[in-house]
Parts: C-alpha cells; sequence; structure tokens
C-alpha cells in the first residue's frame, strides 16, 4: 500500500493550513497517510528532524510519498540525503520548499536526486518566506516539476489556503 508522509513547517503542527483537508483526501485515494508532529517544532533542529522520518520511514520504497512545507521539506530533502544505496522513493511534493537557513549542513542534492522518481515543487508569487526565484534551484538541482500558483502566499491557513486539491491531484497523478 502507497504511503504518503506529510510533513509540516516551523511552528506547524498535522492539524495546521491544508494538512489535514489533504491527508482526508489522499485515504480517500487509498493511501495510508501519516502527519508526524515534528519535535522541536517552534526551534527545529533538522538532525532531529531527520530522525524523526528515519523513525516513521525506516526502509523507504517506491510506494513511500513525501509531502512537504516549508522548512518540511529541507527536512525531506536531509532525509533522502541520509538513505543509503540506492532505494527509490515514490512521488514527492513539495510545496513553498524553504530551503534558505541551512541548519546543519548543505545538502547533496545529486545524492538526493537519485533517491527521487518523481517530484513537483509548487511556489506561489507573493510567498514572503520563499523567493519564487527559488524554483529555479529545484528545476536545476533535481529536475523538479515546477507550479507557480497566484497570491497563495505561503500556504497557509492565513493565505486562506485549507484545501489544496492541486497536491493531491500531483500526488495521485504519475
Amino acid at each position: 500500500m502507497k504511503k504518503v508522509i506529510i510533513v509540516h513547517g516551523w511552528g506547524g503542527n498535522p492539524n495546521n493550513h491544508w494538512f489535514p483537508s489533504v491527508a482526508d483526501s489522499l485515504k480517500q485515494e487509498g493511501f495510508q497517510v501519516e502527519v508526524p508532529e515534528m519535535p522541536n517544532t517552534n526551534k527545529p533542529e533538522m538532525s532531529a528532524w531527520v530522525n524523526k522520518l528515519t523513525e516513521i520511514v525506516p526502509k523507504p520504497n517506491r510506494e513511500t510519498y513525501f509531502i512537504g512545507h516549508s522548512i518540511g521539506c529541507q527536512a525531506i530533502l536531509r532525509y533522502l540525503d541520509s538513505l543509503k544505496g540506492g532505494v527509490q522513493v515514490g512521488k514527492i511534493v513539495l510545496v513553498a520548499p524553504y530551503l534558505h537557513n541551512a541548519l546543519d549542513k548543505s545538502i547533496d542534492f545529486e545524492k538526493v536526486k537519485r533517491h527521487i522518481s518523481n517530484i513537483t515543487a509548487i511556489f506561489s508569487d507573493n510567498d514572503e518566506e520563499v523567493s519564487l526565484s527559488d524554483k529555479e534551484i529545484f528545476k536545476a538541482l533535481l529536475d523538479a516539476k515546477i507550479i507557480v500558483e497566484h497570491n497563495k502566499g505561503h500556504f497557509t491557513e492565513g493565505d486562506n489556503v485549507i484545501e489544496f486539491p492541486l497536491v493531491v491531484k500531483e500526488v495521485v497523478t504519475i
């Protein structure tokens, strides 16, 4: 069974923003979905977040999908960077992927790319946290499919994003 892990962002929790709606929709599509509470969410340490993902998904495979929001995207990329061997995961969807505070170390994007079979990065043209120009990083380094949404801010409740059918569509559609 395909399993989706949704990783919230800095200061977030599993019940924030669009996470419950997306989780419910994916469950209706037949996916097993987990939205873990990440440790020290108000002062995140990437090593602790990567350890949490490793605990949840000790042996990923192509049936393992990830959705990240903001700094949760960085946690997913660092988790993939930590994997050994040639294992590939299924679909990755990164929403407002926040990378500019490399908290522990740089990310080996070449290594990450070897573990990814399909990746989409979703940006907003008015996000105050993540520059729209960052889309070029994801295109160049990970060959990601790039989607730019109009006027969605940082894709939070404050931006009136409480449902996110685009994310569901990107996970379900290969």
